[in-house]
């Protein structure tokens, strides 16, 4: 069975294997009102005393060291002092102080005891909280709720697709799919539960060949194919920075019920994303420099469990439980030294595959830089592409029609500090990490079939870049 998974970082059973998380908390406790102010930008209001609390917690923590020198000087003076006495050239007169000596350092521990263990709880909820907080946003990041247009894709605003001045109720992909026997939603509700669906005859074809096609896209750009994983170890969610604001947020993983026997053991979850166990594929490694970037793409089934949240986006194929998504992840060398391309050189390169695939898919699209509000924990920078999805127009118009179809971030040494990624040979730097997607294959063949009808002839016209995959038909309906 999966359950709703709602744990903390600190509290989630880690197994084994797992690296012991590295934040940057000197960092943190230097510039206090700069992270404070950061998590208010990213409507994390509740972190934002976490980086003073980080300073009081140092602070107490340096009295505590302090307090225990005295303690510490003299207990490993009488240890000396006790390991002289084990010489057998050691006379009975030294030898009957012994006695004396181990009674005093053991009080003097008992007496420290309480410091000790204060000291490990400060250091460790600096270590927590300093984990909770988001990574700093990029400069470029809009600070609000409201995206910067980048640019169109496919798309004139001055000249708008025709179907924006006479609505058709009936250009929907939940209508065209039903009626072409592409989407069947009534038995999944059947055989699962609402938010599934199947895809049959050619919308099955549809769904590979837009895996196979993103694949290729890909692939000529350099980025090496991958087949993951869908089940994770539970805490990689959080280390990736699936966290939640707060206790009422809507992005939910779905976890692996436990057997009562296994209950003490590590829990897994489905993954929300490929971007999960690409990630985690280097925990605890060090990255060779030369090797660097290194460049992932990966098709897998995706699981969230925010289906059916949000008003017109719970129709259809735009908010799904389960769905098929390719994903790109990539590492870059953070190095200030390394000659090889940063993990901005590797965004530009995410942007340019999904520019390409929906360009060609000919799509009409817009491209956002996400403001801070709109930004995961782990992201410093994102950007968002949206389509355009006639069934989606409501009141505002044109503006309520656009609906995201790809997203690119870089997440900095966020994630890879979670997951004790390294370069080698460098102790103290961290690999960059870069995500996107190439296609969410639900929500553009939605799109594919909105944008494509053909209502006289009652088809959908492909894409031409589709067709070699679907064994060349130039429509589906006919």
């Amino acid at each position: 069975m999966v359950e709703i998974f709602r744990r903390s970082y600190a509290s989630t059973v880690r197994p084994a294997t797992a690296p012991r998380p590295s934040p940057n908390v000197k960092h943190v406790r230097e510039n206090a009102e700069l992270y404070a102010q950061n998590c208010r930008d990213r409507n994390y209001p509740a972190h934002a005393e976490y980086p003073f609390k980080i300073q009081q917690l140092s602070e107490e923590l340096r009295q505590i060291d302090k307090q225990l020198m005295p303690f510490r000087s003299r207990i490993k003076a009488l240890e000396r002092t006790i390991g002289r006495l084990q010489n057998p050239a050691t006379g009975p007169e030294e030898k009957e102080q012994e006695p004396a000596i181990r009674a005093e350092a053991q009080q003097l521990k008992n007496e420290s005891a309480a410091l000790i263990t204060r000291r490990e709880l400060c250091d460790e909820q600096i270590h927590d909280l300093a984990l909770s907080l988001p990574n700093l946003t990029s400069p470029h990041t809009p600070v609000g709720l409201e995206p910067a247009l980048v640019e169109y894709l496919n798309f004139d605003p001055q000249s708008p697709p025709a179907w924006v001045s006479s609505p058709d109720p009936l250009r929907s992909h939940v209508s065209i799919g039903t009626d072409l026997g592409l989407i069947d939603f009534t038995s999944a509700a059947t055989t699962t539960g609402w938010g599934w669906y199947f895809l049959t005859g050619d919308g099955a074809l549809l769904e590979q060949a837009l895996i196979q096609y993103s694949l290729s896209v890909a692939r000529r750009h350099g980025w090496t194919p991958i087949s993951p994983p869908s089940i994770v170890w539970s805490y990689l969610t959080e280390a990736c920075g699936f966290q939640p604001r707060d206790q009422n947020n809507e992005q939910q993983i779905w976890a692996i019920e436990q057997a009562e026997k296994d209950k003490a053991k590590p829990p897994r979850s489905l993954a929300a994303t490929a971007e999960i166990p690409l990630a985690a594929m280097h925990a605890r490694n060090e990255l060779d420099p030369a090797a660097l970037p290194i460049k992932l793409v990966g098709p897998s089934r995706c699981y969230r469990a925010e289906a059916g949240s949000r008003g017109v986006d719970t129709k259809g194929l735009y908010r799904v439980h389960e769905f098929t998504k390719v994903e790109m992840f990539g590492w870059a060398d953070s190095s200030p030294t390394s000659s090889s391309p940063t993990s901005d050189d590797l965004f530009e390169g995410l942007l340019t595959v999904q520019k390409e695939i929906l360009t060609s898919l000919q799509l009409p699209c817009r491209i956002l830089e996400m403001p801070t509000s709109d930004l995961g924990a782990s992201a410093t920078r994102k950007r968002d592409i949206e389509a355009l999805f006639p069934s989606r127009m409501r009141g505002n118009g044109l503006e309520d029609a656009w609906g995201e179809v790809t997203s690119a971030s870089i997440c900095t040494d966020y994630q890879s500090r979670r997951l004790g990624t390294r370069v080698r040979g460098v102790k103290s730097v961290f690999p960059h990490t870069v995500n996107g997607t190439a296609v969410a294959v639900p929500r553009v063949l939605a799109a594919i079939l909105e944008n494509g009808w053909d209502a006289e002839r009652k088809v959908v016209v492909l894409p031409e870049v589709l067709r070699p995959f679907m064994g060349g038909a130039e429509v589906i309906g006919k």
